[in-house]
Formats: C-alpha cells, sequence, structure tokens
C-alpha cells in the first residue's frame, strides 16, 4: 500500500498545485481514500487564491468546451484551469463516460437527467447491437452464395461498422491539440493514475458493462492517447490501465477489438507498439528466475491480454477468408481408451485443440487472414522470448490453465523457436505418458507389451517394410503412433538415438518423391512438388507420407520435403483458393490472372469455355466440367471470376482430394491431440518440418563446443572452421547431412544446434566419423591443414550407413 500511496503522491501533485500550496497527504491522493467512489479528484476551495474561473458547472467535456476554455486560457496565459477540469473529468469514470458523445442531444447535467440519458443510451445499444447482429448474418448469407470470395483475394470484414457511442475523431483532435503542451500532457497522465483503480473496482465486482455498454468509452478515450509509449505512462499509468482492460467482459473485449479492426494501419501500429513497449519495459526491468517467472508478472500479463486485441483487429482488419474449410474428419479412436480411462489416465485434449474464447467470440481464426494490416511477425516480443521459461509455461498450459497464466494462450507474442520447445514438451511428455499406459496394460493383461514404437526396415526395401508395419499400426492402435520412435537397419549395427531414425525419414521421402514412382509432379521453375491427380499408387502410400511428416514433428526430426505453402495451409485447415496457386502453379497463376484483368471482349478474343483439360500420367487429355455441360458455357467479363474460382478450386482440391485426405489423415493419427494447430501458423509448420534454408556456419561455430581435449583456441579447430566457411553451399549442406544427418538448419537457426566436435585420436590415414544422434563430429588430429580438407571432404562425400565404433 505505501508503495502504491507514494507513486499516487508523486504524480499527482502537479494537478492541484495551483489550488493548494503545500504537499497533500496520501489520503488526499490516493483515490480510495478520498473523492468519490469513482475516483473524481477532490475540488478544494479557492480560499487562499483571488477567484477566478474554474469551470466547475462542467460535468463532462466535448471537442467545443475543450476549445472554448483553451481560448480562454491562452487569453490569460495560464492553463491552471483547463489543467483541472481535465484532472476532474479525466479521473472520473462517470465523467468521461459521457464525454465526446457523438450525438446531438443535450447531455445530462443533474443526476436524474443522467440516469434517464443513460437508461436511452442502454436501449440504444441494444437496437445497434440488434441492428449490427442482423448487418452480419446478412452479409455472411451473401458471402457464402458468392462463388468467387475467395477468388480474387479481395475478400472484405464481413463484420459490420461498430457503433459505439463515443465520438472518436473528436477525441483525437482534442488530443492533437493538447498534448502540444507539456504541462496538460501530465495532467493527462495523472489523471489516468487516479482513474484506474477504481475502474478496476467497477469490473471487478460489478456488471458496470451489462448495465451500462457505454462505460467502454473510458478504454476507447485512454487509446487515443498518443503518448501512452513513453516512459512516464510506461512506468506509472499503463501497468494499471492494462489490468483494468484485461477485467473487461467477453463481448466488451469482443466489441473493442472489433471497432479497433476498422482504425487505420498507424493507429492499430501505435496501440500494439505501446503494449510491446510496456512488456519489453517491464521485462528488461525486472529479473526473473524460476521462484520469479514472468507469467507472475501482472503487468507483463495484462499488458499481452491487451496485445491480444490488438492482434485479433490487426486480423479482422486484413485479407480475410473465413469460408474454403477443409472438412474435419473425425478422430481416430483407440481401442486402449476405455481401459485409459479406468486407470484415470483420460487423455488431454481429447475433444481436440483449445479454442482461445476471443478468437470464438469474434468467429475468426488466424488461419483466416491471408494478409494482416501489420506483419505478423511485428507481435513477437523477443525480450519476452529470453526470459520465459518454457517448462514452467508449458505446464500452466496444459495442467493449471485455470490459475496461471501462459503465454501459450498468446502464441502470437512467442518466436517459433520457443513455440517448438513447448511443443517438444507436449510430444516427450505424451511419449511418456504411452510408455506407462503400455506398462499399465502389461500388469492388466499379463503380457509383455513393446514401449515404443520399433521399426526394423531393409534398406532395399523400406517403403514396403515401413508401409506394412506403420498400416498395421495405424489399423489396431493408432496410439502406438505416439511412441517414441526407434528404428532398425537390417544387417547394421547403428543404435537409434535420434540419427537413425533421421536417416529413415530422409530415404522413405526420397523413394516417395521419387518421380518414376508418380506420387507426386515436380516443377523445375519453383523446385516444388504437387501431388499427381492421375497417380496410380493407392491411398496407403499417401497416408504413410502424412504419418511420415507427423512423426517428424512428433520425433524433433527436420526432413528435406518440398511442399508449396498451401499444403500446409490445408494441413491446418483451409482449402486452397485461386491465390495459392502463384505459389504452386506460378504458369497458370499468371494466365488466370491476366484473364481477371483482361480489358477487352473476353468471350470473343478467348474463346474459352468453363471446360478445362489437362494430361493424365500416360500423357493422354483428360476434360473436366467446372460446371454442369461446362463446355457449353463460355467465359464472358461477368463469369470470369467464377471461372477462375472454380479453376483453383479443380487443381488444389478436388482433383487432388483422394491423395490429400489420405495423406492428412495420417497426418492427424500422429498430431491430432498435439497443440500444433493453435499454437503454430502454416509457414511456422513448414518451418517446423523442413527447418531452415539459411545456414549461418558463423553462428554455428560460436555455438559448437569441445571435447576430448580440443578447444576454440587449438590450431586444428582453427584449421578446420576456416576450412568448412570455404565450402561451397553443397558442400556445407553435406557436412551438416553428414553431421547431424539433416541439410537444414533447426529453428532458430544454426546457433540452436548445439554441435560438439570430440578428439578421435593423434594423425591418422582414417576419416572423421560423427554419431549424428547426438550432432557429433569425431576428429582425428591430423598434421596439416590440406590433409583436414581432403579428408573431410571424403567423408561427406562417400557417408552412408551405420555402424558401431
Amino acid at each position: 500500500m505505501s508503495k502504491e500511496t507514494n507513486e499516487y503522491e508523486s504524480t499527482v501533485t502537479y494537478i492541484i498545485e495551483d489550488t493548494k500550496p503545500s504537499r497533500i497527504s496520501a489520503k488526499e491522493t490516493h483515490p480510495a481514500l478520498s473523492g468519490d467512489r469513482h475516483g473524481k479528484m477532490p475540488d478544494h476551495e479557492d480560499n487562499l487564491f483571488p477567484p477566478r474561473e474554474d469551470f466547475r458547472e462542467v460535468h463532462y467535456l466535448t471537442e467545443e468546451k475543450v476549445y472554448e476554455i483553451l481560448s480562454i486560457c491562452e487569453g490569460k496565459k495560464d492553463y491552471s484551469p483547463l489543467i483541472r477540469v481535465i484532472g476532474r473529468i479525466f479521473s472520473s469514470a462517470d465523467a468521461l463516460v459521457q464525454s465526446f458523445r457523438k450525438d446531438k442531444e443535450q447531455h445530462p447535467n443533474t443526476k436524474e437527467q443522467r440516469k434517464t440519458h443513460q437508461a436511452k443510451d442502454e436501449d440504444k445499444d441494444e437496437d445497434d447491437k440488434e441492428r449490427t447482429t442482423a448487418m452480419e448474418q446478412e452479409s455472411e448469407e451473401s458471402e457464402a452464395s458468392a462463388s468467387m470470395e475467395g477468388a480474387t483475394g479481395s475478400t472484405e470484414n464481413r463484420l459490420g461498422p461498430v457503433e459505439v457511442s463515443v465520438d472518436i475523431e473528436a477525441v483525437r483532435r482534442v488530443y492533437d491539440r493538447l498534448l502540444s503542451n507539456e504541462k496538460i500532457e501530465s495532467a493527462f497522465l495523472n489523471a489516468l493514475v487516479y482513474l484506474t483503480p477504481n475502474v478496476e473496482l467497477d469490473l471487478t465486482y460489478l456488471d458496470v458493462y451489462d448495465t451500462n455498454p457505454d462505460y467502454l468509452n473510458i478504454f476507447i478515450i485512454v487509446m487515443e492517447n498518443s503518448s501512452l509509449h513513453s516512459p512516464e505512462y510506461l512506468e506509472m499509468a499503463m501497468p494499471l490501465f492494462c489490468k483494468c482492460m484485461s477485467k473487461l467482459p467477453l463481448p466488451a473485449l469482443a466489441k473493442l477489438t472489433r471497432l479497433w479492426s476498422q482504425y487505420s494501419v498507424e493507429h492499430i501500429r501505435r496501440m500494439m507498439e505501446t503494449f510491446q513497449q510496456l512488456i519489453t519495459y517491464t521485462v528488461i526491468s525486472n529479473e526473473y528466475d524460476s521462484d520469479s517467472l514472468v507469467n507472475d508478472d501482472e503487468c507483463v500479463v495484462a499488458a499481452a491480454k491487451c496485445l491480444k486485441l490488438v492482434f485479433y483487429a490487426n486480423v479482422l482488419g486484413g485479407d480475410l477468408d473465413t469460408g474454403h474449410n477443409e472438412e474435419e474428419e473425425p478422430a481416430s479412436e483407440s481401442s486402449e481408451l476405455t481401459l485409459q480411462e479406468l486407470l484415470g489416465e483420460e487423455r488431454s485434449n481429447k475433444k481436440g485443440p483449445r479454442v482461445d474464447p476471443l478468437e470464438k467470440e469474434l468467429g475468426v481464426r488466424t488461419l483466416d487472414c491471408r494478409r494482416p494490416l501489420i506483419p505478423f511477425e511485428e507481435f513477437v516480443n523477443e525480450p519476452l522470448n529470453d526470459v520465459l521459461e518454457m517448462d514452467k509455461d508449458f505446464t500452466f498450459f496444459k495442467v493449471d490453465s485455470e490459475s496461471k497464466f501462459s503465454f501459450q494462450s498468446c502464441p502470437f507474442v512467442l518466436n517459433a523457436c520457443t513455440k517448438s520447445l513447448g511443443l517438444y514438451y507436449d510430444n516427450r511428455i505424451s511419449m511418456y505418458s504411452e510408455r506407462r499406459i503400455t506398462a499399465l496394460y502389461s500388469l492388466v493383461q499379463g503380457q509383455q507389451l513393446n514401449p515404443y514404437l520399433r521399426l526394423k526396415v531393409r534398406r532395399d526395401h523400406i517403403i514396403d517394410d515401413a508401409l506394412v508395419r506403420l498400416e498395421m499400426i495405424s489399423m489396431e492402435n493408432p496410439a502406438d503412433l505416439r511412441k517414441q520412435l526407434f528404428v532398425e537397419f537390417e544387417g547394421e549395427q547403428g543404435v537409434d538415438e535420434g540419427g537413425v531414425s533421421k536417416e529413415f525419414f530422409q530415404l522413405v521421402l526420397e523413394e516417395m518423391f521419387n518421380p518414376d514412382i508418380g506420387m507426386f509432379t515436380y516443377d523445375e521453375s519453383t523446385k516444388l512438388f504437387w501431388y499427381n491427380p492421375s497417380s496410380l499408387e493407392n491411398e496407403a502410400q499417401f497416408t504413410l507420407i502424412g504419418i511420415v511428416l507427423g512423426l517428424a514433428i512428433y520425433n524433433n526430426c527436420i526432413l528435406d520435403v518440398h511442399f508449396p505453402m498451401v499444403v500446409y495451409r490445408k494441413l491446418m485447415g483451409k482449402k486452397g483458393t485461386y491465390l495459392d496457386l502463384a505459389d504452386s502453379h506460378p504458369v497458370l497463376y499468371q494466365s488466370l490472372k491476366e484473364l481477371l484483368d483482361y480489358e477487352g471482349d473476353v468471350e470473343e478474343d478467348m474463346m474459352i469455355t468453363f471446360q478445362i483439360s489437362q494430361t493424365d500420367l500416360f500423357g493422354e487429355p483428360i476434360t473436366y466440367d467446372l460446371k454442369e455441360n461446362g463446355d457449353k458455357i463460355p467465359v464472358t467479363a461477368d463469369n470470369r471470376k467464377e471461372f477462375v474460382s472454380l479453376y483453383g478450386d479443380y487443381i488444389l482440391n478436388k482433383s487432388v482430394e483422394r491423395q490429400f485426405k489420405a495423406f492428412r489423415r495420417g497426418f492427424q493419427m500422429v498430431t491430432n491431440e498435439s497443440p500444433l494447430k493453435c499454437l503454430f501458423r502454416p509457414e511456422e509448420v513448414e518451418l517446423l518440418i523442413c527447418g531452415s534454408r539459411n545456414l549461418d556456419f558463423q553462428a554455428l561455430e560460436e555455438t559448437t563446443e569441445y571435447d576430448g581435449g580440443y578447444s576454440k583456441d587449438c590450431r586444428i579447430i582453427k584449421d578446420f572452421w576456416e576450412t568448412v566457411h570455404s565450402f561451397g553451399e553443397e558442400d556445407k549442406r553435406l557436412f551438416l547431412q553428414f553431421t547431424t544427418g539433416t541439410d537444414r538448419a533447426p529453428v532458430g537457426g544454426l546457433g540452436k544446434l548445439k554441435m560438439i566436435i570430440a578428439k578421435n585420436g593423434p594423425d591418422t590415414d582414417r576419416l572423421p566419423t560423427s554419431h549424428t544422434c547426438f550432432n557429433a563430429l569425431l576428429l582425428p588430429e591430423y598434421d596439416s591443414k590440406e590433409k583436414l580438407k581432403e579428408r573431410l571432404l571424403k567423408a561427406i562425400t562417400y557417408a552412408k550407413g551405420f555402424g558401431m565404433l
């Protein structure tokens, strides 16, 4: 209490220094101890000063009234009357709610008039709410019937205009006029410090928003202050204000989000930067450890919750596509589920991934936004990521979410590296859980079951062996796919600590993506693969690919796969549209774009119909009608958007429906209970599976550790890094493949890869060897740099297979 009181004493002195000569006491300054219930600053009799204009009859502010008082103050060169009025109005919830109203009717002055006016406002707000709901429903119905919604990418914000009683433009003009005066600016700051404790009490113990929706005006008006990011606000006022805002009921938060989504990019960015700076300022000003977690910092938590409103406003204001959703298939039921429940081990997230309440209230997902107003990356707060203890945060997210805050409920503020660590913990705990359940089964059934997912395969028959084993598991008990993977190559002595699995994944993918098999087509211009619509392979092969991708994520392995982004969007639940062709089929996309932009006579000049033609696996032409009797329907300027939409839908969805459904089914067998969908965006899922193509070997050198007598100052180590840095791009990838089992950098870059270089004896003709399971390179102490380079290049060029050293 004393610390808080001292802050109030130090900040409020300026407002009332013209009305009382000496420093005021804590009782006079603290709103809980002095003034009315709503924290309005106490008026003081001017007994010690000559009479002057104090505008005590002003119970609310309008733009005209502010300018009137300002004009008087400028004439007298004395701004104290305006400072007192601002201090009184902006520190009172009742007064601020009634200020800067849009309506032209007379504002209430008496208590009875204010009650009547409030009742009218409530009725008006209800009418507005019903009218807005009707507009939204009508908009949704009309857009559902529009076949071209996603074709042009110009999907507009489906939410109707949000009606509020405050005149936002007037508030902005007032702030612009007054904030240039330093003394007046201080009055806003001090008033906000007075205002927030009582607003917090109102929101905590009284249903103020339910009884008066215009209570939201307080937050609308305060957030228009362009000085909120200044150090004075960040230190004193904003922590309290964010705490108040986070206590707003869900409908109020949703309404505020919808309102902000209609703001310009500049205003949304200003609010985003304000909350980001508050998080950063608080994080760098404090020290956190296992006993004092950032999750327990009320200021950071409240700011993150407020930033969530700006994030969803950014989503709503961007290019939305709330349609084109993939049909969800029912999750595979495990035969062990009943016993698991009997043993008290009911699966978490059994009903699917959790849905954010605000996201549900708004009826929009991050995935629905193709292009936000502000890039998603700008919402990531790196200082917060640096101090966040992900193991603790994960526990709060999975187990204690009711009483503890987890930043995984605000995944937009976390970078992909931090989120991948949370996913890693989730996967490992699932593995341990499956192991424990297997042990319990063994006790109940009296037979020994394997606690791991073991695959024994032959290199020459890797697809057949893997397909048979994984297909049996997926049919009998898909839960076994969530056990820890151990791979054994027949006839080889390698023990799988991660490296053998990496090799297995890579060999399976090389085989599956072989053009001779015909499962996928390869585009030379984009270097990307796409499903072959004419593939003769059965669905089990595509299911295997999906399982392999899911297992790679689950077992923290990086794969060398080359899919367009639309594949990851489809995996996350969105169908492909015309816009996705730019990535997957760029030549076709350009042709369709030219059709949309063509200004001549489309029907006469183009001479195309709603029937399209493709070639099958054997080069034979295949026709397909985009509409019934499509060969008789010409494409015109009026229906070309529909043609483009249907064309994109056919190429990306209908023509490969069989192949993709089998692929997704396999992927979901492994990831269905994972928080993957609620944490990651499609581009982050690609990064998770494929790693980064950007290889920073300087960062790898800085994080590499040494063992067996080597250190970074040894001659051989200096020669080694000079040699590696001199390699070309291809040789660098071969080196990574040799040492780590993959030629990609993990999420976060090579700096996150913990490589070890260990001494493997004196000078010798033996080649360097590696433990890909542990990212360890065993390097003999060659007597010359030339010999080191020759031996190393030979090792990375001809390395294949595993053995025991």
